[in-house]
């Protein structure tokens, strides 16, 4: 009987997510560049696609496994160079005409023209770069072993402070004045005063808080753990609202209208209602979905497991 259970439950699975809208998948895997021997039983390695970036033109996707990043046209997804990066490249940013790449084992920040995907400077930061926003005139760096965020001027790439964060700082929003922070090994997100880096707040959110957006006077936060997302007031941090999104809850991007959320566990995109937190639908996207970015019509997810990228490009 036990069997039989269990049979109808994955028959139930495999239904729903027969049934389930799929996005438009494009593979940005590189050509083996020569067969295996063992390539019959060794699966295919993905390159990390984790990060990604909208520049204006390009999708912009780091691939931390090769040091490298790779744009892909936004309009018609065709994928474009791989430029050289730091180590393990794990965050990503346009800020000023240039790509802004934090590199989790290199301890810096790479800067690269947009244009031609050459690098123009490197910028020292602190210990485990791994999260990036800009505020239009500097951009702050989450150091994930330092447990620190560090600010730095995009005119020129001076440091201008490092600011004390939460355990594990993973990923940042700005709300027009202020930074927040995800603390992700502490379960809280940290409000810095983008002026002078004080620190004006530190709010409980759920376990494993991922990826963070500002939308509506609100900060939301995807809780990984726990599947869903965090509503909290931008003014006093009070909070506002938990809602259901799916597990391992991930990147989060606002499009002026409605929250998109990456579930790495079920390999979907939620499209999430801003004014009561109801999900408006769900989509297939590869696997292991993570960073999720906005053109200005199409949303885009960087597919962790199955190096590729997911969108709402027109097929």
């Amino acid at each position: 009987m036990r069997n039989h259970r269990l049979f109808i439950a994955i028959l139930a699975v495999t239904s729903i997510a027969a049934t389930t809208p799929s996005l438009l998948e494009i593979s940005i895997a590189d050509p083996e560049s020569a067969p295996s021997r063992t390539a019959a039983i060794e699966p295919p390695k993905s390159q990390g696609p984790e990060a990604i970036a909208f520049d204006g033109t390009y999708i912009w996707v780091a691939r931390q496994f090769t040091d490298s990043v790779t744009r892909v046209g936004a309009r018609d997804g065709a994928k474009g160079s791989s430029f050289a990066a730091g180590k393990r490249p794990v965050a990503l940013a346009f800020s000023r005409g240039s790509v802004w790449v934090a590199n989790l084992d290199s301890n810096t920040l790479t800067r690269l023209n947009a244009g031609t995907g050459a690098v123009t400077q490197t910028i020292a930061v602190g210990d485990g770069p791994g999260g990036l926003v800009s505020d239009g005139t500097n951009l702050w760096v989450a150091n994930r072993r330092a447990h620190t965020v560090t600010k730095v001027r995009a005119s020129d790439g001076a440091v201008l402070g490092t600011y004390r964060a939460g355990k594990r700082p993973l990923n940042l929003a700005w709300d027009g004045a202020n930074v927040w922070v995800v603390n992700n090994s502490a379960n809280t997100v940290t409000k810095l005063r983008g002026t002078d880096g004080a620190l004006l707040g530190t709010y409980d959110v759920g376990r494993g808080p991922f990826g963070i957006a500002y939308a509506n006077a609100s900060i939301w936060v995807t809780n990984f753990f726990d599947g869903t997302v965090t509503r909290l007031d931008s003014n006093n941090g009070r909070l506002l609202g938990t809602f259901k999104a799916e597990d391992g809850a991930a990147g989060i991007v606002f499009d002026g209208a409605a929250l998109w959320v990456a579930n790495n566990g079920m390999n979907t995109l939620s499209k999430i209602n801003p004014a009561n937190g109801a999900t408006l639908a769900t989509l297939a996207t590869g696997q292991g979905p993570m960073g999720v970015a906005y053109d200005g019509t199409n949303i885009w997810v960087a597919n962790w497991a199955s190096d590729s990228l997911s969108t709402t490009l027109a097929r």
